[in-house]
């Protein structure tokens, strides 16, 4: 079974500022508890034993709750704080403490409820190494609560994803939960860049796939977001 993570924790938070004065991103509470512990909570919920945080902002306080924290889980600190490298380069650097065998890879700013089907479960069902180098979990837009954006990707019937094109509408919006192969990471073209590339060369060669998330999800990206998503969570 599938069962290490990637959790992204080394953004400076700068759309959440200025909550994040003081405190890093993944430490900003939402519905009572911190965003790293929603993400955290989850990925203990579907069976990840193993979970890698990048770490950079603020990093000594993010070490410091991960310690308080009495789960099953495992939690190893990949270490930014001499420079902060993006989330391609954030995957390159980590990638050591990873393994070798496929991950799951998931934001720290985004809290999402299980639709019918619990959401690791799903990914590890539907993945298909042979056809597939990564596989998302994407939203529908018109489901992407506190999302500004006009869409990322179209998903074909067989769910291969391409690019929404510049000037349109796309129906699907990343998620931030993702399931990879430790292959795409690879040939980095920058200490610092973003994980379009991998995700662009997966395109291109028909092995990046997606799925649609059938409950909910939030996108937790400013202070404005907050309220509105901790009022959604309470009606249920």
């Amino acid at each position: 079974m599938i069962d290490t993570a990637m959790l992204m924790a080394a953004g400076l938070g700068k759309r959440m500022r200025p909550l994040t004065a003081t405190r890093p991103k993944p430490l900003v509470r939402v519905a009572g508890k911190p965003l790293i512990d929603h993400a955290l909570d989850r990925m203990q919920a579907g069976g990840i034993q193993r979970v890698v945080v990048n770490v950079h902002y603020l990093a000594d306080t993010i070490e410091a709750h991960l310690r308080t924290r009495r789960t099953g889980m495992t939690h190893v600190v990949s270490d930014e704080r001499a420079k902060l490298l993006e989330t391609g380069g954030g995957l390159v650097k980590a990638k050591p403490l990873l393994g070798d065998a496929p991950f799951f890879c998931v934001n720290s700013d985004n809290i999402w409820i299980d639709g019918p089907t619990e959401t690791f479960g799903m990914l590890r069902r539907i993945w298909d190494p042979a056809r597939m180098d990564a596989l998302l979990l994407l939203v529908p837009l018109a489901r992407a609560n506190c999302h500004g954006g006009q869409g990322d990707f179209h998903m074909d019937a067989m769910g291969r994803l391409s690019r929404r094109k510049q000037a349109h509408v796309a129906p699907f919006v990343f998620t931030g939960i993702q399931l990879m192969k430790p292959e795409l990471v690879t040939d980095p073209p920058a200490d610092v860049f973003s994980t379009n590339i991998f995700w662009n060369r997966a395109i291109e060669s028909g092995r990046l796939y997606g799925v649609a998330h059938q409950g909910l999800w939030f996108d937790v990206g400013t202070p404005a977001a907050i309220p509105v998503v901790e009022a959604m969570l309470a009606h249920g």
